[in-house]
């Protein structure tokens, strides 16, 4: 046990050592101020190209399929929801309006979406189809998945599972222990280090898309409606503790909370 007490420290160890502190947002109402760390020989244009490789790929396959969707109007509809989250980012983050951002709609039964690193974001229609969704919903989706882009949590999360390999390589050599301890000692680490940090960038996402869809003209409050829907057709969530995700109700809390924090903003943007 000890041992593995001595793996999460050197992950810890490894990810302050190798690693420097960046602010990815500023200036934002809802008080997300934790600090990030990322390693210098990840950089942030690294990950963009990386990730938009593998989303050029997505897209390309879906257009081979057929289920690529760019002239319907639900696909006008999502291009125009997030041109208005998109103009809005960089209030958020300066650096963004030179991002090449990108807006696809795919066909699929999926309830999904996506922004990944770089501003490159994929929604699926099952997600709007079946949850019949809102405007004010669609943007509460897409501002929680352009807010983990516009914190780089791929990158920081990137970072932290370079820092754990680092750590297993280290602590093989030098604790002498054996494949199944190591292995003990990946689960011990995902839940002491991982999955925490992981929720947190998740109430993040939550509360920077909340301000980022209030600024757009996006009601707030389709945040609480949309995650009302999706924990009805979940059916609930696992145990917060083994979720890199909070739990529906304890998520719905902290947004009613940030709402106030953000409705001027919402009261005070062009609702078109």
């Amino acid at each position: 046990m000890r041992q593995l007490f001595i793996l999460s420290a050197l992950s810890a160890g490894l990810l302050l050592g190798g690693c420097q502190a960046v602010n990815t947002t500023q200036g934002d109402a809802v008080g997300v101020e934790r600090k990030q760390y990322m390693f210098s020989m990840l950089s942030t244009q690294e990950v963009n190209e990386m990730y938009a490789k593998s989303y050029t790929e997505t897209v390309s396959e879906a257009g081979t399929k057929g289920v690529l969707d760019k002239n319907s109007a639900e696909a006008k509809r999502v291009q125009t929801i997030a041109n208005r989250l998109i103009a809005q980012a960089p209030k958020l983050r300066p650096d963004a309006a030179q991002w090449q951002w990108e807006v696809n709609l795919i066909k699929s039964d999926e309830l999904n979406a996506n922004c990944g690193p770089g501003g490159k974001i994929i929604v699926y229609s099952g997600l709007i189809d079946t949850l019949q969704l809102t405007d004010d919903e669609i943007a509460a989706v897409m501002g929680h998945e352009i807010a983990h882009a516009l914190r780089e949590h791929g990158r920081e999360a990137m970072s932290k599972a370079y820092g754990v390999a680092m750590a297993r390589q280290g602590a093989g050599a030098l604790l002498g222990m054996g494949e199944d301890s190591l292995k003990l000692a990946d689960t011990v680490v995902n839940y002491s280090l991982t999955l925490p940090n992981s929720r947190s960038n998740e109430n993040e996402a939550d509360l920077i898309g909340l301000e980022l869809s209030a600024r757009a003209g996006y009601d707030p409050n389709a945040a609480i409606t949309l995650w009302q829907k999706m924990t009805q057709k979940s059916g609930g969530a696992p145990p917060e503790f083994m979720s890199t995700h909070p739990a529906s109700q304890n998520r719905i809390a902290s947004l009613q909370a940030a709402i106030p924090k953000v409705m001027p903003l919402y009261q005070q943007a062009p609702k078109s």
